[in-house]
């Protein structure tokens, strides 16, 4: 679990860090995130400087397991429709992903509890599907899904996940804008091989670091 971290900093460093973080993109999941850490100024805590909302990434547990369960299931019933291999992974997320050798990370929101979830479902011996990410329209806002999603982008890069993918459709485009952001294109052979997966699905991206560094 990361946690907005504990210790004294003057008002006008605080501001600096706050600073700071925004032009380094805090990864929620690297042990060291920015030279303020390296230099001691910062622990390596996992903070979003947003006024004063505070973000926290969580681990699977079985305890939350029923969040993972009801966040996917509510926003994929009001866009499609449960299929068989939603609810195959929504009811045993410990069995068809962490037992797989998959991941699946949370978000906390402050005073708001568990706001997100999102999944890395190994598909093979160095494959990864992102998929299962959602976010509480409670949390709309709050930047979570930014956050989340750079956590979960992390852990799969410390995994080797190659290639790391998803699968979703062209309603979600809020969504897709924010795969995009963070570094994922669409693409064709992805899809060819991965796509009939979902009845829903018509869009398939492949998270490309570089495209990332170029702000493309």
């Amino acid at each position: 679990m990361f946690r907005h971290g504990q210790g004294y900093l003057p008002g006008m460093l605080m501001i600096v860090a706050c600073m700071a973080a925004l032009a380094f993109r805090f990864k929620p999941c690297s042990p060291i995130t920015s030279p303020w850490q390296q230099l001691g100024y910062l622990p390596t805590y996992k903070v979003v400087c947003a006024m004063s909302d505070v973000l926290t990434i969580h681990e699977f547990s079985d305890d939350l397991a029923v969040h993972f369960r009801d966040i996917n299931a509510e926003w994929i019933n009001a866009m499609f429709r449960l299929e068989e291999t939603d609810r195959d992974v929504l009811e045993n997320p410990r069995a068809k992903i962490i037992d797989a050798g998959g991941v699946i990370l949370f978000v906390e929101a402050s005073g708001l509890g568990i706001v997100g979830a999102c999944a890395l479902q190994k598909t093979g011996a160095t494959s990864y599907e992102l998929t299962k990410m959602g976010v509480r329209e409670s949390a709309r806002g709050m930047k979570a899904g930014e956050f989340l999603l750079s956590a979960v982008i992390d852990r799969a890069r410390s995994l080797g996940a190659e290639p790391l993918y998803l699968l979703t459709n062209a309603k979600c485009a809020a969504a897709i804008h924010l795969y995009e952001k963070l570094g994922f294109q669409h693409d064709a052979e992805i899809m060819a091989r991965y796509g009939a997966r979902y009845e829903r699905c018509d869009v398939a991206m492949r998270y490309h670091a570089e495209a990332l560094r170029q702000g493309t």
